[in-house]
Formats: structure tokens, C-alpha cells, sequence
């Protein structure tokens, strides 16, 4: 075996009962002192193949080498002796402890060493590879690339030459993936094999050595990075030419439809989540929401839903698109504001916690919108079984059934049925939080030209996006929030990707709206 490759996994297939095949017959080399960007659409089998790589599930057929050395990993403990660690999207942190209680807390003492020890390590690996991280510093402290960055060291301080990082820009800000980029490239120097899934295309071509790309659970091809585009990784995953493109047309008979003033909350901590937020949502538009996470993105959706409550003072003002009539939503639950005739529709960013029932099929999932409205003591299924089938088609949803629980599909295809389900209601007023997080790149631009129809027909869209490219090709302004605070709202036509990530970071006294026009 080739001396150079680090991991080789040869005739993998993974299945899930009888009808989801993940992985089918995959082989996939991994070199050492390379980055491998890994793609594929929903369901295509990325993560899968990565979690038998890390010891969270085990392949049915198959073998997987390390360093040319046959190697069985049935645990992550495994991946670990074997040095092989994955940094997943949420990450793996008790909030409460420092970062050197973090990076000691599951080894053997006699491993891991004393906290004076252990400090010291983290401080040599930064050294080593660029990271910035405070050994004392509580997880509850940090920032978003900081706890990432903690994860990263984590899995290095326990020996890790192989990385797997699981979306690891989704996000951070332009400055953020920059630095996060220097580093990876740092390691890779130092022999390090690097796994990044990831669905942002110009970024694979930025950073990787070599694309390999799955499709419907089987390897289809790995190119030199140097010789692909985005059409030609686009094509490849799919099998068919893709039109990339976001259309995006002038606003036409822009109305008032949300008026929000001097909105704030409170987070669950005690503290101010939004801070003194005003602006005006308008009615054929889309408004983009930009800002490093934890920025009151989340709380914004929820106050204006119903589902939050905001502090003395603040007020939001729904006008109804046919009557001017104003309503005053603070103050209101959920099913009051449906009651007064709002058509608000919501995807949030808890996709399975809050916007869809885990335990039941797309079928009845599509029925929790609609049942109420059922004049008769029993609610037929079979408008929610038609839509279910139509969504189904239409974004391409991989499941055995529509009665399938959407737990048990992957999370780019649970993405789908809640953002299908949310856009069918016709609504004009359309809050969206990370709408295509997880989504390949075909879905995604399904997606964006959903919203585009939504906003042709005088819907109000609020798009909550971790891609400052998306924002500043799909909206007409966008709202940049910085620790909770309106930093200024820019025209998303003229706005760039440098000005919104300075805008994200560092908070601006005035917060001047530009482009508010």
C-alpha cells in the first residue's frame, strides 16, 4: 500500500434497515499532508462515511486502513488510539468548564496530565499552528470560533494526525474563516490529513488539495482542486448541468409590513440578547439578517413569532398587506397572532426542537400547519399526504417514505420537509433562520428562488444567512447585528463581504442605518 496515504477506506457500505443504503461499495483515500474537501448532496452519504471513519457507527462490509495498517474502529476511543479526530458542527464542550478542563475532562489522568501540564501543551500547539486560545478562559466566554478553535487543540492535544472537521465555516465571519484557513494550512505543512465537509464550493477551491465527491451513497470521482470549478463540482455531484444563479429583481410596491422599535430581549442568562433593535421589514423585499452567531438573530425570529418575550417598551407592528390595519404583536402568543389573521410562517434554527416533530413522517409534519383549521371533529390526512408528495418531488427529499420519521433522515433532508412545509402556506411575512444550513448547492439555490417567488408576490422575507456571499446576492438590504445591537443596515447591491464582517465584529457607537432607503 502507498505510503503516502494516511487513511484508505476500501469497499465500505453502510445500510440503515432495508431501504436506506447511506454508503454502497465507497472506497476513498486520504493523504497525508493534504486537505480533502469531501461533497455530495443531501443524503449522498458524507457524514456517514466520516462517523465509521471516527468510531460512531461501524460499516456492514469493508475494510479501513491507517497508515497502511488495517485497522478495525468500532468506538471513537478507537479513532483516537489510531489518531483520527472529528470536530463536528455542535460542538462537544460543557459550557461551564475552562478550555484545559475541557481538553482533560474523559482522558486517563495519567495521559492528560495536570492542568499546569495540560496549559502548557495548549500553548505549545498554538504556538506550533496559530490558534489563539486562553487555557483559562470558560467555554461560556467564548466566542463561536473560539470554541471551535478549543476543539480543534482538543483533538490535537489527544494525538489526532487526521482531522475531520464537519462544516467548520458555517459560522464564522470572512475574517474568521481567513485565519481558520491559515491555520489549517499551517498543520497540513506539518503532515496533518485534513477532511473538511463543507458545501460552499468557493471555498473548497480556496483550500483544498483534492475534491473527492459522493452521489446517492456511492463515490463517483476525486479532482485535483487545481483543475475543478464550481460548475464542474456542481455537475458532478448532481450528474446534470445546474444553473447557478441568484435572481435577484428591483422591489416593486414596497409597503410597510413589520415595524419593529426599541425591540429588546433578554437571553436566558438574565442578559440583554437585543439591545434598544428598530427598522422597518417592507413588503416585497428580502432583508437579510447578518451577524456572528449569538448576535440575537434567534431571539429577533422568536420576539417578532411569539416566541419570546421582550422587555417593557419594545414594540412590533404587523400591518396587514390588505386593510393597512396594525396590530401589536408584543405581548401576543403564537396562536393569538395566527388568530388576528397574521400569515407569518417560520423556519427556525432548531429544526427538530422546535420546527418539526421527530417522531413523525413529512405526512403528518406537513399537518401541524393546517390541522386547526379542520372544521370537523376528525382531521383527514390526505391534503397533508399530497403536500407531503409534492414537497417531496419537488426539493428532492430522500426518504424510504413519507411516513418515515424525519429523524431518521439526514439533516440537509429534515432542512427540507420544515423549509417545504413553511413556504407552502403562502405567507406574507416569512422569517427564515439559516433556511439552507446543510443543504447541497442544488437545493440551496431551489430555495433562494422559492424566496425570490415569495417576495414577487409581496411577502416580506427576513433571511436570517451564515453565507455573506448568499446575503449580498439574494437580498435587497441587510441588518448587521453586533452583540445583540443594530450595527447599521446596509444596501446588500453595493455592500461588501470586508465592510459586513468588519460591521459583525466590531461595534459601531452611531449603528447609522446605510441603505435604508
Amino acid at each position: 500500500m502507498n505510503n503516502d496515504v494516511a487513511v484508505s477506506m476500501q469497499n465500505i457500505t453502510k445500510a440503515f434497515g432495508t431501504k436506506v443504503v447511506a454508503n454502497d461499495d465507497v472506497s476513498l483515500d486520504v493523504k497525508k499532508g493534504e486537505i480533502l474537501a469531501l461533497l455530495g448532496e443531501n443524503g449522498s452519504g458524507k457524514t456517514t462515511l466520516m462517523n465509521m471513519l471516527s468510531g460512531i457507527y461501524h460499516p456492514d462490509s469493508g475494510k479501513i486502513f491507517v497508515n497502511s495498517q488495517e485497522a478495525v474502529i468500532r468506538s471513537p476511543k478507537d479513532a483516537y488510539d489510531l489518531g483520527i479526530g472529528m470536530i463536528h458542527q455542535h460542538f462537544k464542550l460543557v459550557d461551564i468548564f475552562t478550555a484545559t478542563e475541557n481538553i482533560a475532562l474523559g482522558m486517563k489522568k495519567d495521559v492528560s496530565g495536570s492542568n499546569k501540564e495540560i496549559a502548557k501543551g495548549i500553548k505549545d500547539i498554538c504556538d506550533r499552528y496559530g490558534f489563539d486560545v486562553d487555557p483559562n478562559q470558560k467555554v461560556y466566554n467564548m466566542s463561536v470560533s473560539q470554541k471551535q478553535t478549543l476543539e480543534i487543540v482538543k483533538t490535537l492535544y489527544r494525538g489526532a494526525n487526521i482531522l475531520i472537521l464537519d462544516e467548520p465555516t458555517a459560522v464564522l465571519t470572512p475574517q474568521e474563516t481567513e485565519k481558520l484557513f491559515s491555520v489549517l494550512i499551517n498543520m497540513k505543512k506539518d503532515g496533518k490529513s485534513i477532511i473538511i465537509i463543507t458545501h460552499k464550493l468557493n471555498e473548497v477551491l480556496a483550500i483544498s488539495d483534492r475534491v473527492s465527491i459522493l452521489r446517492k451513497g456511492k463515490y463517483i470521482c476525486t479532482i485535483d482542486t487545481k483543475e475543478a470549478t464550481v460548475m464542474s463540482l456542481t455537475e458532478a455531484m448532481v450528474g446534470q448541468k445546474v444553473e447557478l444563479n441568484i435572481e435577484r429583481n428591483n422591489v416593486k410596491n414596497k409597503e410597510e409590513r413589520l415595524i419593529i422599535e426599541h425591540l429588546t430581549c433578554l437571553n436566558k442568562y438574565g442578559t440583554k440578547a437585543l439591545d434598544d433593535v428598530t427598522f422597518t421589514a417592507y413588503g416585497g423585499e428580502i432583508l437579510g439578517i447578518a451577524g456572528i452567531s449569538g448576535s440575537g438573530q434567534k431571539e429577533l425570529l422568536e420576539s417578532i413569532s411569539g416566541l419570546h418575550p421582550a422587555e417593557e417598551g419594545s414594540s412590533v407592528i404587523y400591518v396587514k398587506p390588505e386593510t393597512k390595519e396594525k396590530t401589536q404583536l408584543i405581548g401576543k402568543t403564537v396562536k393569538q397572532i395566527r388568530d388576528l389573521g397574521v400569515a407569518m410562517s417560520f423556519v427556525p434554527e432548531d429544526r427538530l426542537g422546535m420546527g418539526l416533530v421527530a417522531t413523525m413522517g413529512m405526512a403528518d409534519n406537513m399537518m401541524l400547519k393546517s390541522y386547526k383549521d379542520n372544521r370537523f371533529m376528525f382531521t383527514s390526512r390526505r391534503d397533508s399526504r399530497k403536500l407531503a408528495e409534492k414537497k417531496k418531488e419537488e426539493l428532492e427529499v430522500v426518504t424510504p417514505s413519507i411516513y418515515t420519521a424525519v429523524k431518521k433522515l439526514s439533516g440537509g433532508n429534515v432542512q427540507k420537509v420544515l423549509v417545504g412545509r413553511e413556504i407552502s402556506s403562502d405567507p406574507n411575512l416569512f422569517l427564515a433562520a439559516y433556511a439552507v444550513r446543510g443543504l447541497d448547492i442544488n437545493t440551496s439555490y431551489t430555495i433562494y428562488n422559492l424566496l425570490n417567488e415569495r417576495k414577487e408576490n409581496g411577502c416580506a422575507v427576513i433571511y436570517v444567512g451564515e453565507d455573506l456571499d448568499v446575503l449580498l446576492a439574494l437580498c435587497d438590504r441587510i441588518i448587521v447585528l453586533c452583540a445583540g445591537k443594530l450595527n447599521g443596515i446596509v444596501d446588500a447591491r453595493t455592500a461588501t463581504k470586508e465592510e459586513i464582517g468588519m460591521m459583525m465584529t466590531h461595534l459601531n457607537e452611531e449603528g447609522e442605518e446605510d441603505g435604508n432607503s
